[in-house]
């Protein structure tokens, strides 16, 4: 073996990645390296950090609903795989369309920020990646509720913000904590 053991697919995956690319072809347990998911939660934080004392343009002119991000650990430890899978899955769809909703409405502003329009397209295609790395770990497979389980699951909590700092700290929270500690099982149970 030479300098570097990797493949060239997994090269091609990390060179993807900065662009905010979807790995349709990478190793299915790519999500599984916690490198990966701190990439994406570092830049949620730092779309956080650069609109907290944000003033002029970072509030919108309307309301967005996102995904309640609180988590409960006794409660999420004794949650059946499915529930956790459909949680998560269900926020990431909102949380996703938050995201774009306020990429909109960053567009539409009177004299929209360059620097706030970057952290908004970073986070749209940070949430697209996330969404195949999560497809290819197979928790959408999870997420489905087969038609013997119990009866309809708990509708998901969410809670409306009216700036681009409570979006994104959502956004940072949402990977930190549901994200964070879904993919962390799965990956351990892929691993037995």
């Amino acid at each position: 073996m030479g300098a570097c053991d990797c493949t060239p697919l997994l090269l091609l995956s990390f060179l993807l990645f900065p662009l905010g690319l979807p790995v349709l072809g990478g190793p299915p347990r790519l999500i599984c390296d916690s490198r990966v998911l701190e990439r994406y939660i570092l830049e949620a934080r730092e779309a956080e950090n650069a609109t907290m004392g944000c003033v002029e343009g970072c509030s919108f002119n309307e309301n967005i609903t996102v995904p309640d991000t609180k988590v409960n650990f006794y409660a999420w430890k004794r949650m059946e795989v499915q529930q956790q899978a459909l949680e998560v899955w269900q926020g990431l769809a909102q949380l996703s369309e938050a995201i774009l909703r306020g990429q909109v409405l960053l567009a539409n502003a009177s004299q929209p920020c360059e620097a706030l329009r970057l952290h908004v397209d970073k986070a749209v295609s940070g949430l697209r990646s996330l969404t195949s790395l999560l497809r290819a770990l197979g928790a959408q497979k999870e997420a489905i509720p087969f038609p013997d389980a119990t009866p309809s699951a708990a509708p998901l909590r969410t809670f409306t913000v009216d700036a681009l700092s409570k979006l994104f700290r959502i956004y940072s929270n949402f990977l930190r904590g549901k994200l964070t500690l879904y993919t962390g099982e799965a990956c351990r149970r892929g691993d037995r």
